[in-house]
């Protein structure tokens, strides 16, 4: 099942039966545009817009499913025009497009239709699923036209309990309309978690239907390290919910009956003893301690082909492959095979089986939105892990999620609450976020500078914990020339100058027990610059990343970080003969609560020994701290911008 929190888009073809206002029926009608929405050439409540939702309308159909969209923007200055590009994102092999149509509309009222071509565009790929994505071109858009358009997108059978409004968008919407044609087989709960924009009614039934309108809703702002988008817009939630759970509207009540229900499902799923002992068997030693258990189990485990990872497929691919379904863990074992969730769960039944004390947990990830437990939302809990007691110490395991090393957690699944079901109910724990030295990156470096200004050598960067993780990741269905790409365009990120650059091993991209390891050919040309009879050398070699963040004097949203991490580097920049010392800048060094930075510079033998080390060891800051963040960040920049003094040997050891 999709979870896209995201505006679904589809294109009008039919009647819709709206509570407020309706779309034309006809295929070529469009709604009426007033004379002022013509002429207009500013918003005064969005003063510096580019361009402005005049009008927005998202209807609906869980029965379907399906969605329609349509929307009209007006182009206020040039940088407006862009919005003539249009990009309506699907799934590939879950989801379509239909019934596109658009149209240009000038001061005038002139009217120029888009009967161009509408291209298939690659976006993103991320679990599995192909991100891709219509795209055209409006005709002949200028300063003061409005552009309209319509379409339909079909959904996948399911996702209709997933279904959501957005009514935060990127640009400040003037007016705007909702409506949803719920399924009727079970109950359905509707929620706002951000709350409303102003001035706005909360949903409401009318004709079978729930609507919503809205006005004036304020341009979503985007900066960089923020939240989830999904957790700071305004958005509209539906939650589908089975008979026995529809009556309780206290949290502490749903939760236990859910954690119950829940509890018989998974323990129906385990309940493979003789089959779970036999193959523990066939993994472990009779005399192998408690950690050694788990660490033989979770790699095993951890061989099994994960479903849950691999590209989208059609439903044909499907269909040839014969992927059997899995009624229990006994089947994942014996098929070889198994989604994410499948495979955590036959970890669980074989440390179980290991005489391991070990439970269940349904974790919410926090990568698209916040858990709230008051929302009693079961859709949230949208992952799995096992919690293992051994010597009265607690440890998490997701083996399901691809490449996660032992003892960790993907990211998403750190610092939240997680639910351990059990007959009676349900128990809330809470998940710890990782150490921040299990996330590293260490880059190491022996260069030689020549007389040019010009830096080349050899580097070799080591990824590990979250670093290595989330690479691998999004490598993982990408071919060697692909990965060699991605990895040489990481290093460019890091150096703060034009580099050549060059990856010379193959990385284990496969083992999430090793490192993450690149080698590198590496050339800096111009890294030293000349000044006078001088020539200046930046002692800060890597860090070009942590130069660009937290410049602006203000900030809208609070401060979020996927997980804590190390950056070290250590850099030897060997000097020819030519060359000499005249002035090093002194070691800066700064711990600002859960900031460190510390950069340092030695002269040994004719080389320049640089060390760098920046520690990140939080997650959420709230926006009240900003100046203080941005004031660490500005010492970094200090610090990384700090340059060396060479100045020329002559040959008698003078300069």
């Amino acid at each position: 099942m999709l979870a896209l929190c995201r505006t679904s888009l589809q294109g009008l073809l039919i009647v819709l039966a709206l509570c407020a206002g309706s779309i034309p029926a006809h295929a070529e009608d469009w709604l009426p545009i007033s004379t002022e929405e013509l002429q207009m050439s500013s918003a005064p409540k969005a003063p510096s817009a580019p361009a402005i939702y005049l009008y927005r309308q998202v209807d609906r159909d869980d029965t379907a499913p399906s969605e329609a969209t349509y929307e009209r923007i007006k182009i206020l200055t040039e940088e407006g025009r862009k919005y003539a590009n249009v990009e309506i994102p699907y799934y590939k092999y879950t989801e379509s497009v239909h019934g596109i149509q658009a149209r240009t509309i000038h001061q005038d009222g002139s009217i120029v239709k888009f009967d161009g071509t509408i291209f298939d565009k690659s976006v993103v790929e991320r679990s599995g699923l192909k991100l891709m994505a219509k795209t055209f071109t409006l005709p002949d858009v200028q300063v003061g036209s409005i552009i309209e358009y319509r379409y339909r997108l079909d959904l996948p059978p399911g996702v209709v309990f997933d279904s959501h409004w957005t009514l935060s968008q990127e640009l400040f919407t003037q007016h705007a309309k909702y409506s949803l044609n719920p399924y009727r087989g079970f109950a359905l709960r509707f929620s706002w978690p951000q709350g409303l924009p102003p001035n706005t009614a909360p949903p409401k039934e009318e004709s079978r239907k729930i609507c919503l309108e809205t006005r004036d809703v304020p341009a979503f702002v985007t900066e960089a390290y923020m939240p989830p988008e999904n957790e700071l817009k305004y958005r509209v939630d539906f939650i589908y919910q089975s008979e026995d759970l529809r009556d309780n509207d206290k949290p502490e009540v749903f939760w236990r009956k859910y954690g119950k229900k829940q509890f018989h499902q998974i323990d129906k799923f385990l309940d493979q003893p003789r089959a779970m002992s036999e193959a523990v068997a066939q993994i472990v030693a009779p005399g192998d301690l408690p950690d050694a258990k788990l660490r033989k189990i979770y790699a095993r485990v951890q061989r099994l082909r994960n479903l849950s990872f691999e590209r989208a497929r059609s439903q044909q691919e499907v269909d040839r492959e014969k992927i059997k379904k899995a009624d229990d863990v006994k089947d994942v074992w014996s098929h070889g095979y198994g989604d994410g969730e499948q495979i955590t769960w036959l970890f669980l039944a074989l440390v179980r089986a290991a005489g391991i004390e070990a439970y269940p947990v349904l974790v919410p990830t926090r990568d698209m939105h916040f858990f709230k437990l008051a929302i009693m939302n079961p859709r949230d809990l949208n992952t799995n892990v096992v919690l293992a007691v051994v010597d009265g110490k607690e440890h998490y395991f997701d083996p399901g999620a691809r490449f996660t090393p032992f003892g960790m957690l993907p990211w998403a699944e750190t610092g939240v609450p997680g639910l351990r079901p059990d007959p009676s109910g349900s128990a809330w724990v809470q998940i710890p976020l990782a150490d921040v030295k299990d996330s590293r990156v260490e880059r190491k470096g022996v260069l030689r500078l020549n007389s040019s200004g010009t830096l080349e050598g050899k580097v070799t960067v080591t990824y590990t914990g979250q670093e290595a993780l989330w690479r691998r990741l999004e490598e993982r269905n990408e071919d060697e020339t692909d990965r060699k790409q991605f990895l040489e365009n990481q290093i460019k990120a890091d150096v703060p100058s034009g580099i050549v650059v060059e990856l010379t091993n193959q990385p284990d991209w496969e083992d999430s027990s090793v490192a993450l390891v690149a080698e590198y050919d590496l050339n800096v040309p111009g890294w030293a610059a000349g000044a006078g009879q001088r020539t200046l050398l930046p002692v800060a070699f890597f860090g070009a990343q942590d130069k660009r963040v937290f410049q602006h004097a203000v900030r809208t949203h609070p401060i979020y970080f996927k997980f804590p991490y190390q950056q070290t580097d250590d850099v030897i920049v060997e000097l020819t003969p030519n060359w000499k010392m005249a002035n090093l800048p002194q070691s800066r060094k700064k711990d600002f609560a859960v900031f460190g930075y510390e950069r340092t510079g030695e002269e040994e033998n004719g080389s320049l020994h640089l060390k760098r080390q920046f520690t990140l060891n939080a997650m959420f800051v709230q926006t009240k701290y900003y100046d203080s963040v941005a004031s660490f960040f500005e010492f970094v920049r200090a610090g990384d911008e700090d340059q060396a003094i060479l100045v020329p040997v002559k040959s008698n050891g003078t300069h």
